[in-house]
């Protein structure tokens, strides 16, 4: 089955890793699922995780009111990242948004108020020795920017707009060396780090019960849909996080639940060149490569 799977990668014209595994007994699949990785946005999981059990433990009301400043917005997408104004939401309100549509202002907010150092205990505490968070995104994205020459990321977005096609080119080059898209020097996790903690989540020993069933609820509500989820049809259900970074990594994590009440956790991280033409191509790989890892799994128990 790798070659099978590691076809389905080449053909998308990216670098595959995937671990998936039954959460029903111990049945695995693995390709470089021990490798290190660029997690992106998948982070937002372990940040939901630490907040959820700050308000299930009492140290943080879900309900408290708290305006975000448009002045100092974290760039993004979608979400708040594009609002003109200040916008008041609550904690448990800006949870939904980081995990729903991937958020990263509110993203930023909750980690500055929990801690990249809690987030990072948690996940030491949970036996995730390879998964570390370096930065908030801003920082992150900040440090995308100096490493192509730039000052900030907002000054590398300016100055894209004015750029060459070789001066252009030539900071793809660059970009592709950057801190951000190394993971021995950035924030990093495993293919097999991210199942672990999908396992835990879904067997509510991450945490508080609460926190757990928050954070599987949350993760169902995801809008995208077009990377493990692309692999299946209803009834099948599949709660997941999405991550992509600069048109280079294009990530995704989640749990299939299948009719039948068997269940799978799968963790899939890609990589292209700056770019990439077929973005649809190269995401639906990731729904194509769990497809068949978990229909290698039923076929084998059926």
């Amino acid at each position: 089955m790798t070659d099978g799977i590691g076809a389905v990668f080449e053909q998308a014209g990216c670098e595959g890793a995937l671990c998936v595994q039954s959460l029903d007994d111990e049945t695995e699949f693995g390709l470089r699922a021990d490798e290190p990785v660029v997690p992106a946005s998948v982070v937002k999981v372990q940040v939901a995780l630490e907040v959820e059990t700050w308000f299930a433990d009492g140290r943080l009301d879900p309900r408290e009111q708290v305006t975000l400043r448009a002045a100092d917005r974290t760039p993004g997408p979608v979400g708040i990242s594009l609002f003109d104004d200040d916008a008041v939401l609550s904690w448990r309100d800006m949870v939904i948004l980081m995990l729903a549509i991937s958020d990263n202002h509110t993203t930023d907010v909750l980690l500055r108020r929990v801690g990249v150092e809690a987030v990072n205990a948690t996940a030491a505490r949970l036996g995730l020795t390879d998964t570390v968070i370096e930065s908030d995104l801003q920082t992150m994205l900040d440090s995308v920017g100096q490493d192509i020459g730039c000052a900030s990321w907002k000054d590398s977005v300016a100055w894209a707009a004015g750029a060459s096609v070789d001066e252009l080119a030539r900071a793809d080059e660059r970009l592709l060396a950057s801190r951000a898209l190394d993971p021995l020097r950035g924030s990093r996790t495993t293919p097999r780090g991210m199942v672990d903690l999908l396992r835990l989540i879904w067997s509510d020993r991450a945490g508080p019960a609460a926190a757990c069933r928050r954070v599987r609820a949350v993760m169902a509500r995801q809008l995208t849909r077009h990377r493990i989820a692309s692999g299946f049809r209803r009834p099948v259900q599949v709660a997941a996080k999405s991550g992509s970074l600069v048109g280079v990594v294009r990530n995704e994590i989640g749990v299939i639940s299948c009719p039948d009440g068997r269940r799978y956790a799968a963790a899939v991280f890609t990589r292209f060149r700056p770019g990439s033409d077929d973005v649809a191509i190269s995401v639906a790989a990731i729904g194509t490569a769990t497809a068949r890892a978990v229909a290698a799994f039923r076929q084998e128990g059926s």
